[in-house]
């Protein structure tokens, strides 16, 4: 393989007001978000003159950055290319990859379409562009069931550094450790390993039911994360009224995070006044209603087979 993922970049979520998701990051993950101008820097690091620069926010959990976009805040092309969202939710995942080029040649092979940032189906040789003329490719949701995203890696794109130190401190009012994983929902589970496994490289490390969400999954060790593609099993469970509202493709429905006390997640989220869908002896999952859209989840364990093989301790 001449290609090959070097780490999540972000997890974007499609959110109606900046400054409320932002408070919710604080509230309840007591996380500080930066607006992507302050995130990116200025001077050399300007995306494009004149282009905006508080379309986004950027929040450091754990390994993990969670960038919060208003569609009505992001023309390209002085068109706006997706509608503005009425309630906020997961969009997709993000990597920084190496070797780009040849990754777009793959999925083109694969038949697997991709997009610039205006939304525009690319059909050159080459990758798509960014506004700042570096590749970029989100892929076709129809094609790959969801709309990922891969960039070339650009230090002041990830203030983190590669490879990305955890924001993680023993002040954290949740405990969190690392990402366990991320769970995409789909009914075609094949079309999401054709993607994650067969063309990025993905290996499965594990399978069977997840009994809270009532999916058949399997588990992907992918770069430096996991990944749950879970396949609803119940009519009317959450998972699949949540994998339904994008219905026929796949939806990026939750993060699950590696915490040390589930009690202490629990008094914390009941105090920032984030409800539960379910909370068991291992297991926590938000209320969407409570928290930004998402079902986020909160386990005492990583799933079977994890290959970073650790139980996460907090930074000194």
């Amino acid at each position: 393989m001449t290609y090959f993922v070097k780490n999540h970049y972000h997890s974007t979520v499609w959110v109606p007001d900046l400054e409320e998701a932002s408070a919710f990051f604080a509230r309840a993950f007591g996380r500080e978000s930066k607006i992507l101008g302050e995130y990116f820097g200025a001077g050399e690091r300007e995306i494009v003159a004149g282009f905006p620069r508080d379309y986004a926010t950027f929040t450091p959990i754990a390994e993990v950055q969670l960038e919060c976009v208003d569609p009505t805040l992001l023309p390209i092309d002085g068109a706006q290319p997706r509608e503005r969202v009425a309630e906020p939710h997961l969009g997709g995942l993000a990597w920084f990859v190496e070797g780009i080029e040849d990754l777009w040649s793959e999925l083109r092979r694969r038949n697997i379409r991709g997009t610039d940032m205006s939304e525009r189906i690319h059909e050159g040789e080459g990758p798509p562009l960014d506004v700042s003329s570096r590749p970029i490719i989100f892929t076709v949701p129809e094609d790959a069931g969801l709309s990922y995203e891969f960039c070339v890696y650009v230090s002041h794109r990830d203030p983190r550094g590669y490879p990305p130190v955890p924001a993680v401190s023993p002040s954290d009012p949740l405990g969190i450790e690392c990402c366990s994983h991320h769970t995409v929902l789909t009914k075609q589970p094949e079309r999401a390993h054709e993607v994650l496994v067969d063309v990025l490289g993905g290996r499965i490390i594990h399978e069977g039911r997840n009994d809270v969400l009532a999916t058949q999954s399997t588990y992907i060790a992918l770069a430096d994360g996991v990944l749950e593609v879970a396949q609803p099993l119940d009519e009317g469970s959450p998972a699949m009224e949540d994998w339904l509202r994008g219905a026929p493709q796949d939806t990026y429905s939750s993060l699950t995070w590696k915490v040390r006390d589930l009690d202490q997640v629990a008094d914390h989220l009941e105090r920032s006044g984030v409800g539960l869908r379910a909370h068991t002896d291992t297991m926590i999952v938000t209320d969407p209603a409570d928290s930004l859209g998402i079902p986020w989840g909160f386990s005492t364990a990583l799933c079977p087979g994890d290959p970073r093989g650790i139980q996460a301790t907090m930074a000194e």
